[in-house]
């Protein structure tokens, strides 16, 4: 496994989408200006993504295409829009929330059913939720708030105590502990409801493999499926949310090749490349960021993805917040981050320096470009310390930088050890490590005095980086840091709106960079390839554009 907004921002205004008769001109609000666009007589958005769905139903949902193509399918109280901003969805608009931060109350509109017709109401959130919860996939610990979970994932109920229904179009939800982060979580894909009436009848386990019984609730509805090859969506009639846009129809395929994909796109048979977390190869990106005909297809957009060199805290040379302080200031002030990324980044098509702290750009939380300190490169300093510290070079003999199987993950390691060499030197031997016995070995055990470590956020809340990160007895972050200070700065803005609760994650973040916990490197970028007569597409850090906002103009 990133935005609590108590004090919420008003809903935004829906991007209008207007087809004008045989004319097919496209009215859409340009800043305060209207202007037109001509539409294409067919309106059929194709992109490839390298590996199909792994799964339809939300309550198991864990990968970026199971996300990003079917937040076009299914709904729930709230989305985020292409700002990242938590804008309304089925609800009405925000919650009521009582004064110690424990009960939400939601209203629901009154006019919205499922793509087969059936009317949504209160019930459909509480079963749906109960479900969810129950499933034990990999999201359902964002349930964790609600009062009554634990007994839910031990499997003693099925149904969590915290839900309760008012009426039909109101419901409330009492949590066990002040979570205010809870707001931005209850927006994303866990929360998204299905038709009770429907898995009924079809099958729990079966439901979502038919497209006659794939029922969602939001703007577009599954055609077909070929498993493996491909998949074709098209917009849902009368669907509750007012215009579906002018897309007609979706065809998705499963095409791992990324020469092939590029073929297909320059050949005119795919809209776009990108969507689902793709990629393009080094070579296309370099070539269509670097040839002026050609770059204006090209988007490149954080991707809400920080790596960095984690240290163990707990044994080691680097142990000790303060002992092993000078040690982690030399290493990460003996890397030259330019350099890194020239060598690993493709030309800045895939990644860019991180030397704004914990948090990717594009998220809430960024601390500023050049805000952590530690990422300033100074080779004479970081020696000069790294002598005081081991003038024999007796603690780090045999030091090992260990990551998990990855080409990118091993060119970075190239780089560093080489970078410390020169810059420190010392010799540090890069040990390549399986994915699985990597993580079960790093997480909870810290078992690697220098490592490889990244995350990519889940959701744009803060709380998603500190709670599983670097909390004492924090699951995923592999350095066994544990202080105080930054247990009790995050569980206070844990527990607040992130309006008021951001100076206290900034403290956190400043301790992190105080302590030296860890050395930023890089920052992921997302790349977008869209023809310029493909209008709307494209995305933000976390997700892909809703399909209701893309176009097709007349070329």
């Amino acid at each position: 496994m990133s935005v609590l907004r108590i004090a919420v921002i008003a809903a935004l205004a829906v991007l209008l989408l207007t087809t004008v008769a045989v004319a097919a001109v496209f009215l859409l609000p340009t800043g305060g200006n209207r202007g037109s666009e001509d539409l294409a007589d067919d309106q059929t958005l194709s992109f490839p993504i390298a590996q199909d769905v792994a799964d339809l139903d939300p309550a198991q949902m864990s990968t970026a295409a199971d996300v990003d193509i079917m937040r076009n399918v299914f709904s729930g109280l709230y989305k985020f829009d292409q700002k990242l901003q938590e804008v309304p969805d089925l609800a009405i608009g925000p919650p009521t929330i009582s004064p110690n931060g424990l009960t939400y109350t939601f209203q629901l509109r009154k006019n919205a059913k499922f793509s087969n017709g059936d009317p949504i109401t209160a019930d459909d959130f509480i079963y749906s939720w109960h479900r969810a919860a129950a499933k034990q996939g990999d999201y359902a610990s964002l349930f964790a708030p609600i009062a009554g979970y634990q007994a839910v994932a031990d499997g003693k109920t099925a149904k969590l105590s915290g839900l309760a229904k008012v009426d039909d179009y109101t419901f409330t939800t009492k949590l066990s502990r002040a979570s205010g982060y809870w707001y931005t979580v209850v927006g994303l894909w866990p929360f998204w409801i299905v038709d009770h009436n429907v898995i009924t009848s079809a099958g729990d386990s079966i439901w979502f493999t038919n497209t006659d019984t794939l029922v969602g609730s939001g703007p577009f509805r599954m055609t077909a499926r070929s498993p493996g090859q491909s998949l074709d969506f098209e917009p849902v009639q009368g669907w509750y949310g007012g215009s579906t846009g002018v897309i007609t129809h979706v065809h998705v395929d499963v095409l791992p090749d990324q020469d092939a994909q590029l073929a297909r796109y320059e050949s005119g048979v795919y809209s776009l490349i990108g969507y689902g977390r793709q990629g393009l190869s080094p070579a296309a990106a370099v070539r269509y960021t670097s040839d002026s005909k050609l770059k204006g297809q090209l988007q490149l957009i954080p991707a809400g993805l920080t790596f960095w060199v984690g240290f163990n805290i707990r044994t080691g040379p680097f142990a000790g917040i303060a002992g092993g302080r000078a040690a982690r200031d030399a290493f990460s002030a003996a890397i030259d981050r330019n350099a890194l990324a020239a060598a690993v980044c493709n030309q800045g098509t895939t990644c860019i320096p991180a030397t704004g702290g914990l948090i990717s750009k594009g998220l809430q939380g960024y601390m500023g470009d050049n805000a952590d300190t530690n990422t300033k490169f100074d080779a004479n300093a970081a020696k000069a310390e790294y002598k005081v510290w081991d003038p024999k070079g007796t603690k780090v003999k045999g030091l090992r930088y260990v990551y998990d199987t990855d080409p990118f993950n091993k060119a970075v390691c190239v780089n560093l050890v080489a970078q410390w060499h020169k810059n420190l030197g010392i010799t540090v031997k890069c040990v390549e490590v399986d994915r699985k016995t990597y993580f079960d070995t790093r997480n909870g055990k810290c078992a690697y005095p220098l490592f490889r470590q990244s995350w990519r956020a889940d959701y744009d809340h803060p709380q998603n980086w500190f709670d599983y990160l670097f909390l004492t007895r924090a699951s995923s972050g592999g350095s066994c840091y544990s202080n105080p200070s930054l247990d009790t700065s995050v569980r206070s803005a844990d527990a607040k709106p992130l309006a008021t609760g951001i100076a206290d994650y900034r403290a956190a973040g400043e301790l992190l960079i105080h302590d030296t916990v860890f050395a930023g490197l890089v920052y992921g970028i997302q790349q977008y390839l869209a023809h310029q007569y493909v209008k709307g597409v494209g995305g933000n850090a976390l997700y892909d554009n809703f399909w209701i906002s893309a176009r097709i103009i007349r070329h």
